[in-house]
């Protein structure tokens, strides 16, 4: 049977108009961010699997910027408070609620990507989501812990520097954290805090004369233009991005829908592994061929950065609540994952 021109338009329209079945639960996520960034490609891959893992049964809304909130400390009250059920932040944007998270800004305690992924997919971030859960009277729970922006390696305007001794004198940016700027001062360099939207002029002017980023921030934010010309590749901190969710939210799905976030999350913390592999790449080039100075320490100079830093892990254990407790935990899960590697590594090359 042939179907008029007027009959199929008028089918069209009905389907059209059909009301969209609506989803049983909406999870509001925001990250402080853009769009071309790892939090935000993070975000947008956990939308798109549990949206159609659940089948359609879960709806992400993704809020990328400052619409739902300004900075750690009010984006994750709007997470106990339930405004929002999903914010990434990282451990300097939470340590003001849960200061143990900066242990994952102690330097060199995870040589490469191979053992901060293997340990941020085991016990230790089961055992820091522990921690902030009673810290928080059950109300914000950490769901994974991915990367924002690779490793956090020395960068300066003066000179290169391929030892600790070369690192003295030069005015550090820091954060207002106290313990990125315990580690500044134990390499011999002077910590000076400014906030993130005035660091391209602080260079400019020789206010500050150095900062410890990753080199998609660098080459993101132009700080080469500002007279950044020098980067040495220490690697001193993995740059850990901290994923929360309001628990009472979580728990209140069945088991069937949580496990497709918890899996969602997994799929989110792959994304943010790979991002920053990938456009580091471009933003390296991008640095040498603007005249920039990339520095790769050798395994011995590396080393001495590592002793020249060993007071920060003491200072850590002893001032910050929590302190020893996720010290420890972190140590035993990169001594277990090195081993691991270690004796895969033997496996391979035999």
């Amino acid at each position: 049977m042939r179907i008029s021109t007027a009959l199929k338009s008028l089918l069209l329209a009905s389907m059209l108009a059909a009301p969209v079945a609506a989803a049983d639960y909406t999870i509001r996520a925001t990250a402080n961010s853009n769009e071309n960034d790892e939090d935000a490609d993070g975000l947008n891959v956990f939308k798109q699997y549990v949206e159609a893992a659940s089948n359609g049964a879960i709806e992400v809304e993704v809020f990328i910027g400052t619409q739902l909130c300004a900075n750690g400390a009010e984006c994750l009250q709007g997470i106990a408070d339930g405004s929002i059920d999903v914010y990434i932040s990282t451990s300097g944007g939470a340590a003001g609620i849960f200061p143990y998270v900066q242990v994952l800004d102690l330097p060199y305690l995870m040589k490469d990507d191979r053992v901060a992924e293997a340990v941020l997919q085991g016990d230790f971030t089961r055992k820091m989501r522990e921690m902030a859960l009673a810290s928080s009277g059950d109300a914000i729970r950490l769901m994974t812990i991915g990367n924002t922006g690779g490793w956090r390696n020395f960068a300066n305007t003066k000179r290169r520097v391929t030892s600790p001794e070369d690192m003295e004198g030069l005015k550090i940016r820091t954060v207002v954290a106290d313990l990125p700027q315990e580690l500044v001062k134990a390499l011999g360099a002077s910590p000076t805090p400014i906030p993130w939207p005035e660091l391209f002029t602080s260079f400019q002017t020789g206010v500050v004369e150095g900062s410890k980023n990753g080199i998609t921030d660098i080459m993101g934010m132009k700080f080469p233009d500002a007279g950044l010309q020098f980067v040495t590749l220490d690697g001193h901190a993995y740059m850990g991005a901290l994923w929360w969710m309001n628990n009472e939210k979580f728990l209140s799905m069945p088991e069937d829908m949580r496990q497709v976030v918890v899996d969602g999350f997994y799929q989110l913390q792959q994304a943010t592994f790979a991002s920053p592999k990938r456009k580091s790449i471009q933003a390296y080039e991008d640095f040498v061929a603007g005249g920039g100075d990339l520095y790769v320490p050798s395994p011995e100079e590396k080393a001495k950065f590592a002793e020249a830093a060993t007071p920060v892990y003491e200072w850590f254990k002893t001032n910050v609540d929590g302190g020893a407790e996720i010290f420890d935990a972190l140590a035993a899960a990169v001594t277990a994952v090195e081993a691991d590697l270690e004796a895969a590594s033997a496996k391979d090359l035999n």
